[in-house]
C-alpha cells in the first residue's frame, strides 16, 4: 500500500467565529460554506471545522479542542508572513527557530489558533 497525499484534516472548534477569523482572516485562507457545514483551503488541501465533537460520524475517538499540532510549509517569504500576520495584531509565539521537517532543515515560526491548536509555519532552506 502506498499513499499520494493528505485529502483534509477536522479540526473541531468551540467558537466558530473566532475560527474563522483566524483562519480566513490572519492566514488567508478560503472560506468554504456547504450545507451547514464549514471548510478552509488552500491550493489542494482542506481543513474541515467542525462545531461540536463528533459533529459528522465516524469521528475520532476523543475528538479534543486544541490537541492538534500541524505545520504548514509557506510558498513565500516566512519573514514576510510574519511580518504581515503582526501587522494584523495576532501574536507570534515563537520563531524563527530552525527545525527539521519532514524534507529537511527549515526555519518555523509558531502560533496558536483560538482553539490552542499550534500552527507551525516554515520554509525549507534553499
Amino acid at each position: 500500500m502506498k499513499f499520494k497525499k493528505i485529502d483534509h484534516i477536522v479540526i473541531t472548534t468551540q467558537d466558530l467565529k473566532a475560527c474563522l477569523h483566524f483562519y480566513v482572516d490572519i492566514l488567508g485562507m478560503e472560506l468554504e460554506q456547504r450545507n451547514g457545514r464549514y471548510a478552509v483551503r488552500f491550493g489542494s488541501q482542506k481543513f474541515n471545522i467542525h462545531t461540536r465533537k463528533a459533529e459528522f460520524l465516524p469521528a475520532a475517538e476523543h475528538p479534543t479542542y486544541g490537541s492538534l499540532d500541524l505545520c504548514l510549509i509557506l510558498d513565500g517569504s516566512l519573514d514576510m508572513a510574519k511580518a504581515e500576520i503582526e501587522s494584523r495584531g495576532y501574536p507570534v509565539e515563537l520563531g524563527p527557530v530552525t527545525r527539521h521537517g519532514a524534507c529537511g532543515e527549515m526555519r518555523s515560526i509558531y502560533l496558536r489558533d483560538p482553539d490552542g491548536n499550534l500552527v507551525e509555519l516554515a520554509e525549507y532552506h534553499k
